[in-house]
């Protein structure tokens, strides 16, 4: 299958601590400013409300405002959108990625590995399976935040192109964060994609950022540091091809089963 350029913007925002509708109408603005020239929007994870362990004061049902709000959005920017949020179903709360899309259809990740070192594991329960979403063609593999740390859950076994991570990272592990993002595009031979948020949230962690995508040698080609600001990116797949070409090394990859 030919497959077609993608564009995707990343919006690098602070989020107003705990405070849904300040953030949707803050993000509002900054969506309809790129006028509907993207095929993908990706905002960072909780976006709505800041890494907040009370899901019981905020978590949103999937038929709730910010999930319908995402919904107008895509429909109305004709766009996929995308970014967590927290969901409250079968009376269990997760860090659930939404992606809504512009026919009002809605698919979601739920995060598997949580920040037990922030206490998310008492909090929130973990997703058990994978998400590859498809758009024009392009697989793109879903993941949130602390996944970045674990590269057997992102093994790419030839079933994307795309990486995507959205997150709460803060400044004082910046490090660790463009290591890990630059290796998981190494490893899989995939286009790997973070997005961040700036400020300072409600427990006093500061966040510059450092939104970033890599090529799939690990090159970087674009990185965006401190301030609020968006990335538009268009991705070529002729570039996956011919480095997949070039360096096979996905055909040498281990096999095993995700459990």
């Amino acid at each position: 299958m030919v497959k077609n350029d993608l564009q995707i913007s990343l919006i690098q925002t602070d989020i107003v601590w705990e405070n849904p509708m300040e953030n949707k109408l803050l993000l509002e603005a900054k969506i309809n400013a790129l006028k509907g020239k993207q095929q993908i929007i990706v905002l960072p994870e909780m976006f709505s409300t800041g890494f907040s362990m009370v899901p019981q004061k905020l978590a949103e049902p999937m038929d709730g405002q910010t999930v319908n709000w995402m919904k107008k959005m895509a429909e109305k920017n004709r766009c996929v959108l995308t970014g967590s949020i927290i969901i409250e179903e079968n009376h269990q709360y997760f860090n659930r990625m939404i992606w809504a899309l512009p026919n009002g259809d809605v698919a979601f990740y739920n995060k598997r590995h949580l920040f037990s070192y922030a206490g998310e594991d008492k909090h929130y329960t973990a997703g058990d399976k994978r998400m590859i979403a498809q758009v024009n063609g392009w697989k793109i593999c879903l993941q949130v935040c602390y996944d970045l740390r674990f590269p057997v859950w992102a093994r790419n076994t030839d079933d994307y192109d795309i990486l995507l991570y959205v997150a709460n990272w803060p400044v004082q592990r910046n490090e660790i964060w463009e290591t890990l993002l630059k290796a998981r595009a190494i490893e899989n031979m995939s286009f790997v994609v973070g997005v961040n948020r700036v400020g300072v949230d409600g427990n006093g962690h500061q966040y510059i950022g450092n939104s970033s995508i890599y090529n799939p040698i690990g090159e970087l080609i674009h990185k965006e540091t401190g301030a609020e600001s968006i990335i538009t990116h268009t991705f070529q797949h002729s570039i996956i091809q011919e480095y997949r070409h070039k360096f096979p090394f996905l055909n040498d990859r281990d096999e095993f089963l995700l459990r």
